[in-house]
């Protein structure tokens, strides 16, 4: 059936706007150049967008034609503002944006484990308020949440989990209190970084892959022909709970210990590091990234070193330059060995969904880079027949909360920009 007037109407503001939003600034004609819609029907949505506060002149562009200059049209930036949070078991990170998603301001704050629950939530919402306020934010329109830990696919909830702090599931109740007007909504953390991946980083020509996500903990997101799958109960991807070899017990219904993430957590890597001789410094502000970081560099470091001998002829017999670099043995064991496990939890990913990409994520994903993710492949190749690719984030540690922000962003442009009648989501790229 064909659609009825004011269905056009919205179909055809939503492509202007999204245009609008992908381009950048443009003119009436090439807004009609673009939709290959006739002039009437462009300068009737220009109308109709301006009269509704979307859209405004920002400014003017001449044109191969006489008259006076073409008004160049953009979209209203400050109609909406949006908040991002990236919120982890030791802090709390807050980034604050207009309705095109430019970021106007962004700070963090530590919390530590002996904070009560109540002072936790109030130092969190504390920073959001300054992040606000830094903004030149009035009120925020949409406010997204990246958390650990389950998601109600019911209630859109953050469910109760063993091993993450109170304070997560309170903090989400008392930002929707404090901020009424905001629409608040919380997703998964690996879940986050996978879109913001697919949009933004590692994944953006891959429609299939999967997020191996290593940080404190570890976990996957799963996207499958360009949508997000969280699965029934919202725990597709709680990949620390597979059972896998070379841990001592099984993992339980409420302890991951035994699992996946007994071999790949923060404090499984930093163990491996010291068995393998990788000096393990206390103290660092990653400590697990800072190690994998330091045994790249030797490795890295080394593979230099035996380039430039081989342009020219060697050092000489005796030289100092004739041993290898201290600490490459344990640099490159320590790999090596970090790849092994990795690839046990790929493998098992790999023969469910064959993805043909996995992207190694998190702060050990970007600590480790293409020397990690090549080592991974190489054994990923020699345990599946099915080709996979392994890369590396190219967001690293700020996935989370760009992802964050750039569901907020089509949260809120879902609302404003279809006034009256709804439309359907937007697909993931836009």
């Amino acid at each position: 059936m064909p659609a009825s007037p004011s269905t056009a109407r919205a179909i055809n503001d939503r492509l202007a706007l999204r245009l609008l939003q992908q381009e950048g600034p443009l003119t009436a004609g090439q807004l009609k150049q673009l939709t290959g819609l006739s002039r009437p029907t462009v300068a009737d949505l220009v109308e109709r967008l301006t009269a509704a506060g979307l859209i405004t002149v920002v400014g003017e562009a001449g044109e191969q034609r006489r008259g006076p200059n073409a008004k160049v049209y953009g979209i209203v930036s400050d109609r909406a503002h949006l908040a991002a949070l990236d919120v982890r078991t030791e802090g709390v990170a807050v980034a604050v944006a207009d309705l095109v998603g430019r970021v106007l301001a962004e700070a963090s704050v530590p919390i530590g484990d002996d904070t009560g629950t109540g002072p936790a939530v109030e130092q969190a919402v504390a920073l959001v308020e300054r992040v606000v306020k830094e903004a030149g934010a009035d009120r925020m329109h949409t406010v997204g949440i990246g958390a650990p830990g389950l998601i109600d696919p019911a209630s859109g909830e953050l469910r109760d989990s063993s091993g993450l702090p109170e304070w997560h599931r309170r903090l989400v109740a008392t930002l929707q209190e404090r901020l009424p007007e905001a629409r608040v909504s919380v997703e998964n953390e690996t879940n986050l970084a996978a879109l913001a991946e697919q949009r933004d980083g590692a994944a953006r020509d891959r429609d299939t892959f999967v997020l191996l996500w290593l940080g404190h903990g570890t976990g996957a997101a799963v996207v499958l022909d360009g949508a997000l799958r969280r699965g029934a109960s919202g725990g597709t991807g709680e990949i620390g709970f597979l059972p896998v070899p070379g841990t001592t017990a099984l993992p339980s219904s409420t302890d991951c210990e035994g699992g996946f993430h007994s071999l790949a957590s923060a404090a499984a890597v930093m163990e491996l590091a010291a068995e393998c001789g990788v000096p393990v410094e206390p103290g660092q502000e990653v400590a697990q990234a800072g190690v994998v970081r330091a045994a790249v560099g030797v490795v890295r470091g080394a593979v230099v070193q035996v380039r430039a001998e081989d342009a020219t002829a060697g050092p000489a017999p005796g030289s100092p330059d004739e041993h290898p670099p201290t600490g490459l043995a344990p640099a490159a064991r320590f790999l090596d060995a970090l790849a092994d496990r990795l690839a046990v939890g790929v493998a098992s990913v790999v023969a469910i969904l064959d993805p043909g990409c996995v992207v190694l994520g998190g702060e050990v994903g970007r600590a480790g880079g293409e020397e990690l993710a090549a080592r991974v492949q190489d054994r990923i190749a020699r345990m599946t027949p099915l080709p996979t690719e392994v890369r590396t984030t190219g967001l690293g540690g700020g996935a989370v909360l760009r992802g964050a922000l750039l569901t907020a962003r089509d949260r809120a442009q879902e609302e404003l920009f279809t006034p009256g009648e709804r439309l359907p989501q937007p697909s993931p790229g836009w």
